[in-house]
């Protein structure tokens, strides 16, 4: 098997993952202010806990060559994109000190805390099967983002946000996760009970992205 079968087991929930109503805002330049700020403001202690759950890969990896397949994404969150994310938040005027002491809304909480059960109770594929649909939903959502009539680029506020998803770093990033996840699927039969433990992870993880936009486009904690 291999990620689009997982995709393919929870298709409804995956569309509205990428076609989410704060994405399509997003896109047309719609999206209210104060919606996006906090957005922005979870999702940098989301990336915390996100960080985190990537060192618990290395921790959970077999071996080297494992190992190294999950120090990109823990280092790169770690050393640029929680910087970036705190340079991004500046210009709408949000900083390092207010980040930090936010409470974490109701939406963050849950996926965070799955995320890293995941971990823990499962082995590095459980774990993985967790993260991927953020790494690879937001790839997905760069490339919705960039069809003609799903966004509005002149004039956009989050034009910068769009283009960073869409923009090959953050593509050939994510889609060197998911290739590895791919791997680690590789030898399990899709019709197993392994496969159906697996899509669990996958699916709860798709639809805790549905309910962190959703908090973003509420405003709610």
């Amino acid at each position: 098997m291999n990620h689009r079968d997982l995709i393919a087991g929870c298709q409804q929930d995956w569309d509205h993952y990428i076609q989410h109503n704060f994405v399509k805002q997003l896109g047309q330049g719609t999206l209210d202010k104060a919606s996006f700020q906090h957005y922005l403001q979870q999702d940098y202690l989301y990336l915390i806990h996100y960080a985190r759950a990537f060192g618990l890969a290395v921790f959970k990896s077999a071996n080297p060559a494992q190992m190294r397949a999950s120090m990109p994404s823990l280092s790169a969150l770690v050393e640029h994109e929680l910087t970036l994310h705190i340079d991004y938040c500046k210009d709408w005027g949000l900083n390092e000190e207010d980040l930090v002491a936010l409470p974490e809304g109701v939406a963050t909480v849950a996926y965070t805390r799955y995320l890293i059960d995941a971990g823990l109770q499962g082995d590095l594929t459980d774990l993985y099967a967790a993260l991927i649909p953020c790494a690879l939903g937001y790839a997905e959502v760069g490339q919705y983002l960039t069809q003609p009539g799903n966004a509005v680029q002149a004039g956009n506020p989050y034009a910068n946000w769009i283009d960073m998803y869409a923009g090959e770093e953050y593509q050939q990033a994510a889609y060197a996760s998911v290739e590895f996840f791919d791997q680690l699927l590789a030898e399990i039969p899709a019709d197993s009970e392994r496969a159906r433990q697996l899509q669990g992870h996958f699916t709860t993880a798709t639809r805790m992205e549905i309910a962190f936009w959703q908090q973003g486009l509420d405003r709610s904690l």
